[in-house]
């Protein structure tokens, strides 16, 4: 009877014990199978993956299925709360090689081993084939490439503008750019930068006032910015080209003749009477109003002074000789400023 009763008892048991065997290989698969597993992104190349300051985890994961690195966003949550990294992935810049698994990547964004960044200060008021010749020099960039897709129809629709050319559009400022940055990863970067100020309520309303739109604005701020290197005289600079666009004068404006110049390849080491009487609508010594578009990419503050100008009866201005300069209500108080800066430069030379 016992003999039975023991036997009865060890057969359930080796039945439990084949069953346990049995989850414990399928949980150890299914672990191996889901975590080990290479996960290939369908390029065979690797891929560059962005995580900003200040991300959240869904939004990280949502950015990973999104360009394919990961197959599922529930496995790769699980994956990082089991391993606790959840609350440990590091901003930065990310080569992600193809096949890696949801481990190996946890591990490189854990980490954290970006791809490093190099600090690039861009001018205010610098012109775009400067610019790409100053990235190419900071960040290996193909110049010719960037002055193409500068003008290029269809990258510029991309980035929901409807203008021929990007010169205006890229906010100069001092930026943290990633090594292996694209062309095409600038430009974008510098166009959002300039959309940013112009979200602001407080911008759109004042812009509604003037009756300017953001090509007017940013095309009146290159030519601030062309005018003067004091950023204190920006917005009294802004106030006289504004008084004269009133008063149906032209701007008068050297900084335009000096684009038309640019255009033509001249070196512009002064300009002449005969400038002045170039054919083209960006001479603003022939035609009136704003030129067809931006003369450079205008920085922050003459953007600024362009949507917040200062107001005054001055209608005319010339340089100081000590880097600024003086502003005239008349045209004979002007003249009279001219020639003693005239009277300074030939002193000076």
């Amino acid at each position: 009877m016992k003999n039975k009763f023991f036997k009865k008892i060890f057969k359930i048991s080796k039945g439990k014990l084949n069953l346990f065997i049995a989850v414990l290989f399928f949980i150890s698969g299914f672990y191996t199978f889901t975590f080990y597993n290479p996960n290939y992104n369908g390029t065979s190349k690797s891929i560059i993956f962005d995580i900003r300051h200040g991300s959240t985890f869904n939004s990280i994961t949502d950015s990973l299925y999104g360009k394919k690195i990961i197959p599922n966003k529930f496995n790769f949550k699980l994956a990082s709360y089991l391993f606790r990294a959840h609350k440990n992935i590091k901003a930065g810049r990310y080569e992600i090689p193809d096949g890696i698994s949801y481990v190996e990547l946890l591990n490189l964004l854990i980490e954290g081993r970006p791809k490093n960044q190099k600090l690039v200060t861009i001018q205010e008021g610098i012109w775009q084939e400067n610019l790409a010749e100053l990235l190419k020099k900071e960040l290996g960039i193909n110049e010719e490439k960037f002055l193409q897709l500068s003008l290029e129809e269809k990258f510029i629709k991309s980035l929901n503008l409807n203008v021929t050319s990007l010169e205006g559009y890229l906010l100069p400022e001092t930026y943290y750019f990633y090594d292996g940055t694209t062309e095409e990863e600038i430009l974008k970067k510098l166009n959002n930068e300039i959309k940013k100020l112009f979200d602001d309520k407080e911008v759109i309303d004042q812009m509604k006032i003037l009756n300017m739109d953001q090509h007017q604005i940013l095309t009146m701020a290159s030519i601030i910015d062309g005018e003067s290197n004091s950023i204190p005289e920006f917005k009294r600079i802004a106030g006289v080209y504004y008084n004269r666009l009133k008063n149906n004068w032209r701007l008068q404006a050297d900084p335009t003749v000096q684009y038309v110049l640019r255009q033509r390849g001249a070196k512009i080491n002064q300009i002449l009477f005969k400038d002045l009487e170039i054919d083209s609508k960006f001479n603003t010594y022939i035609y009136y109003g704003l030129p067809p578009a931006p003369i450079n990419n205008p920085g922050k503050e003459a953007i600024m002074a362009a949507i917040f100008p200062e107001e005054h009866n001055y209608f005319y201005f010339v340089a100081d000789g000590n880097g600024g300069h003086v502003f005239s209500e008349s045209a004979r108080e002007h003249q009279r400023q001219v020639n003693r800066y005239r009277i300074w430069r030939e002193n000076n030379k």
